[in-house]
Order: C-alpha cells, then sequence, then structure tokens
C-alpha cells in the first residue's frame, strides 16, 4: 500500500493540475461571473449542457417516448427467499423499435416509499448476472472477449459469469433495489455500425450528418433516463431514492446521465476516466489522452470532440463543469491504484475544481485538499476512493457504493 501511495503522489507532483489552465465553470462565456444558484440554474446551467452537447457528446435525442412494459419472467423467492427476481421488456413507443429488457431485483422486506435503487448498464447481458436460466440471452453485438460470447454473440455459457460485477444478493441483503440492462440493447460498442435502439432514436440525416450528432455515450445516457421513467412507476422502487452506476465507459456514461436528469439522486461513475471523470487537460504520461480515447473509440464521441485531439486547450470546459452540473447531489469517484490510465490523481482534482459550484449551492463538495491514503473513502458529498487492484468492478466496490448511498440517499 505505501508503494502504492507513494507512486501516486509521485504522479500528483510530477503533473500537477493548476486551476487557472482550468476554465472557471461559475464564469459565462461572456465573462459575466455566476453569483447565485438563481444564475446558476437559469443561466450556466443551460449554458454549459448547450456546450457539451455542442463540443463532446453530442445532441441529446429528442425523440418523443411512452414507455410501456411486459414482465418475462418473475421469481419472488430469489437470494434465499429475501428478494425478488424480475426481467421486464420495456418498449418506447417508437415505431419498430426494438425494447430493452431490464433485469431487476429487490428485498421483498422494504419501506412503504420502496426501496433505494442502483440503476446502470452491464457489459455482457442479463444473463451473465444471475444462474436463472429463465433471464433472457441478448441477441446483439457483443465483444468477443466476453463470457460465453462466440462470434460476437452471446451464448448459454456465459450465464451467472459475470456475478461479481453485479452481486445482485449483495445489493438486495444491503437493502437496495437494481434495475440493469445491457449496453447493447441501446447501442452495441461497436465503431464499425450502429443498432439496437440507436438508428431509431436518432435516425442518420439525409443530408450531412451534424458534428455534433448524437454520440454512443449521449445515446446510453438517454437509455439510463428511459430505465428511470420505469423506475419512478413502479411501487418497489422509491421514486427520490435512485443512483446511477457504471464503470469505464458506462461510469462516463453515468455522469452524463446525471448532469442530464435530476432524478438520479446519487451518482457512481466508477474507473470512468478520460471523457468521463478524468480532465482533458492534462500531462500524466500514464493516463488516456482526448486524442488516444477518439482514435480507438470515435462512436464514444461527437465528431466535434475530435477537433480539441490537439489542442484541448481550446475546450470551453472541462470535466469539472460536467461533475458541477450534477449540484447539489452526491457523486462517488472510485479508482484503482493499477488504473493509471483512468487518472486517478486528476479525478480528484476535477472534484476540487467543482467544489465551488456545490458551496453555490450550500453545499460541502469534496472535504480534503489532499489525495487520500488508499482504501480510506472520503464520504463527503463530493466523495473519493481508491482501492489496491485493477480495472474492474466488484464486491469491494458494492460495499463502498452502498455505505456512501447509506449516507447520502437511504
Amino acid at each position: 500500500m505505501r508503494l502504492a501511495l507513494s507512486l501516486l503522489g509521485a504522479l500528483l507532483m510530477a503533473s500537477p493540475l493548476i486551476a487557472a489552465d482550468f476554465p472557471d465553470p461559475l464564469v459565462m462565456s461572456d465573462g459575466s461571473k455566476v453569483a447565485t444558484k438563481d444564475d446558476w440554474n437559469e443561466k450556466r446551467k443551460p449554458e454549459l449542457k448547450e456546450l457539451f452537447q455542442k463540443h463532446m457528446y453530442g445532441r441529446y435525442p429528442g425523440v418523443r417516448t411512452k414507455i410501456s412494459a411486459k414482465v418475462l419472467h418473475e421469481d419472488e423467492k430469489a437470494f434465499g427467499g429475501i428478494g425478488t427476481l424480475r426481467e421486464v421488456e420495456l418498449s418506447v413507443g417508437i415505431k419498430d423499435c426494438p425494447p430493452m429488457h431490464l433485469l431487476m431485483a429487490f428485498p421483498n422486506e422494504r419501506p412503504k416509499a420502496g426501496s433505494p435503487v442502483f440503476v446502470g448498464m452491464n457489459f455482457s447481458g442479463n444473463h451473465t448476472l444471475t444462474a436463472d436460466d429463465k433471464i433472457r440471452i441478448p441477441t446483439a453485438w457483443m465483444y468477443d472477449n466476453g463470457p460465453g460470447v462466440k462470434k460476437n454473440r452471446a451464448t448459454e455459457e456465459g450465464r451467472g459469469k459475470a456475478a461479481k460485477v453485479w452481486p445482485l444478493e449483495q445489493i438486495v441483503k444491503a437493502g437496495y433495489g437494481v434495475v440493469t440492462f445491457y449496453s447493447g440493447d441501446v447501442d452495441p460498442d461497436t465503431k464499425d455500425s450502429r443498432g439496437g435502439m440507436r438508428p431509431f432514436i436518432t435516425p442518420i440525416p439525409k443530408g450531412p450528418v451534424p458534428d455534433d450528432f448524437p454520440s454512443t455515450i449521449m445515446c446510453w445516457a438517454w437509455g439510463i433516463h428511459r430505465a428511470v421513467d420505469y423506475v419512478v412507476t413502479q411501487p418497489e422502487f422509491n421514486a427520490k431514492r435512485i443512483a446511477a452506476v457504471g464503470h469505464s465507459r458506462l461510469g462516463k456514461t453515468v455522469l452524463v446521465a446525471t448532469a442530464f436528469d435530476d432524478r438520479i439522486a446519487v451518482a457512481f461513475p466508477h474507473q470512468a476516466g478520460c471523457g468521463g471523470t478524468a480532465p482533458s487537460r492534462q500531462s500524466n504520461p500514464k493516463a488516456e489522452s482526448v486524442k488516444r480515447i477518439n482514435t480507438s473509440f470515435p462512436h464514444w464521441f461527437s465528431a466535434s470532440f475530435k477537433d480539441f485531439n490537439d489542442d484541448t486547450a481550446k475546450l470551453p470546459f472541462d470535466q469539472h463543469s460536467l461533475l458541477a452540473l450534477c449540484a447539489p447531489r452526491a457523486v462517488l469517484y472510485s479508482n484503482a491504484t493499477e488504473d493509471q490510465w483512468a487518472n486517478p490523481t486528476g479525478q480528484f482534482e476535477m472534484m476540487k475544481l467543482a467544489t465551488p459550484v456545490y458551496k453555490l449551492h450550500g453545499a460541502e463538495g469534496i472535504c480534503a485538499t489532499e489525495f487520500p491514503e488508499v482504501g480510506h473513502v472520503l464520504d463527503s458529498r463530493l466523495g473519493y476512493w481508491i482501492r489496491e487492484g485493477k480495472h474492474e468492478m466488484n464486491a469491494e466496490d458494492w460495499k463502498v457504493f452502498a455505505g456512501f448511498a447509506d449516507k447520502w440517499m437511504k
């Protein structure tokens, strides 16, 4: 642990982030200062949302939806009888658009107002999170390195193989519900072609495709919002106690989804890195750069974001401004010592730079100025935690998520 902490400290000292190098989230584009919450909510917040859509994530899909649901499977005696497991087919009312498939788990004994709930996407399909053979196997494209995937398609061999990523029984025992779905239901994560719901929610225009055409991350955020649409109608869940959680690129999506939907009370963008929780302006040699992520995953962001590959200083914002859009709601940034690609120290600095916006709202922000020790949870409203280990989401992470949610949501 001492070695890991020394390494992190050395990286922070070698590539410090200077507040003056970053756009001030409390200064409008015309140079005027944001002095009150009303200024923020009526002027700066809409302006920042517009800037992120124009220059980074593309336009939020404006298609109108009307959700409807059909229960495909339900086990009311799951997890040794303490909870219910349910799978729902969720349609959004768009002609010919395929549905999303929500895997839901919740305690059988819960408050009258319903259980607080974690909502988010998974990488490998609902069937990989449980051994229940009634849970549907997705038909959409998948990475070949996923559990049980053959020729980019899920198979029965993957059933239950990713249960540690979303430990449903552990979450239910902690008093929380879960609603998750495969990201490929909305848009498979391939740069070569679009699929799932994507072609129906963002039809390709007949003329030139605009530079701010919706990205895959923005469409995934739209998908999380549709899941929230359903959650708030269900008596098993508390509509005012919704947390969004996601890992890696799905963590980037969680921060966007939270910034664009105030119904999400707490956010857990886990190891979200460049394009999510880490700064675009950075000089950490071990961290992913904007140019690298745009080259490797061009579909994650809008075409306009590529304009900043070689000069991120031209961006009219950085990722602390996306975090600021979540104010005054609680957000936990979580990382691992072996995952320097995600720029853990840069993420911590983003929290510090977003704190003035939280203070404008009468909230604490992050409670520390120095990078925390490995394994120590900063549980302030802007929280931070880094553990030993690598780029993954596991039961240890979920224990911390539940503890943070206990303070800020439950």
